[in-house]
């Protein structure tokens, strides 16, 4: 499966991290190419940045292709970026941060409430802070005026294409969920101008939503994707970028927090389709009440 720029999924992406990343570079940095050596120097200046950088970030900041990126790490033993910002991760943060960036070891209950609750709310400020009203209008007109909607979502994000496949059968829409990646594959190649699709990825660096959405962009759908705030490669196949901002995507390849601001993106945007086809909207939702209450004591 291909990445953006023809880079190729290794087979072991998802490998344990190693502990000697950094030394490896240093061992092998004389005899690397110039492009390779440019890549290990930004690493080796300031490794405990690197682990909160896209692909497209790094790539950008020293001036190579993704594909140099991918390489460079495959020739220090390396499947991937993705393997590279682990294997930093276990030298350069502490343990107790891959359960929670904010949260100490010895942290009693009421502490460790208080600070998950407060990293909660810090993403949802920060991810209105940069939702941009006109992303999201353009957004609900896309799916407005599209005959059918696909969501896509894969790991973490797939309970939030669940739910969002949920909301949108609530106030009449016709919506499909997938989050297999080899049915969202053929979902999206078989799609075209009448379609939208929704792609809900933290990282925006996911080989198998990064699949899924160029196809379905290549088909001809209108791509919109829910992201995390930072350049990575699904924005490319993307129509409409609506952004998020959980920090906590430093520590982690699946941030806790992201699910929370992911979410409330989601409930925005049904909130405004709802309200742009208001009588159809209510009337669903109506109907759909009476059909549920069948269900409850």
């Amino acid at each position: 499966m291909s990445d953006k720029g023809g880079v190729t999924k290794a087979a072991g992406d998802d490998r344990v991290p190693i502990e000697n990343a950094l030394e490896r570079m240093r061992m092998a940095h004389g005899n690397m190419a110039k492009g390779a050596q440019r890549i290990a120097d930004y690493i080796l200046a300031q490794p405990d940045e690197i682990v909160g950088l896209s692909i497209t970030e790094l790539a950008d900041a020293v001036g190579v292709s993704e594909g140099s990126v991918v390489n460079f790490c495959r020739g220090i033993g390396l499947s991937g970026f993705q393997h590279l910002k682990l294997s930093l991760a276990r030298e350069t943060v502490q343990s107790v941060q891959f359960i929670h960036e904010d949260v100490a070891r010895d942290d009693d209950m009421d502490t460790i409430c208080r600070k998950v609750f407060h990293s909660g709310i810090q993403a949802l400020r920060d991810s209105l802070s940069v939702l941009d009203p006109q992303a999201l209008t353009r957004a609900v007109g896309a799916i407005q005026t599209a005959k059918r909607v696909e969501i896509y979502g894969i790991g973490s994000s797939a309970p939030i294409a669940e739910d969002t496949h949920y909301r949108m059968l609530r106030i009449g829409l016709d919506a499909r969920v997938v989050t297999d990646s080899h049915i969202q594959a053929i979902s999206a190649s078989r799609c075209d101008p009448e379609v939208a699709v929704l792609t809900i990825s933290h990282s925006g660096a996911t080989h198998e939503t990064v699949a899924a959405t160029r196809l379905a962009k290549e088909a001809g759908a209108r791509t919109i994707v829910v992201t995390n705030f930072a350049r990575s490669p699904i924005q490319a196949y993307a129509d409409i970028v609506l952004f998020t901002m959980a920090r906590e995507t430093r520590f982690r390849t699946e941030a806790m927090t992201s699910r929370i601001a992911q979410l409330c993106v989601v409930d925005a945007l049904i909130a405004a389709l709802a309200l742009g086809d208001y009588d159809r909207s209510t009337e669903t939702l109506r109907q759909t009440f009476e059909v549920l209450s069948i269900k409850r004591f």
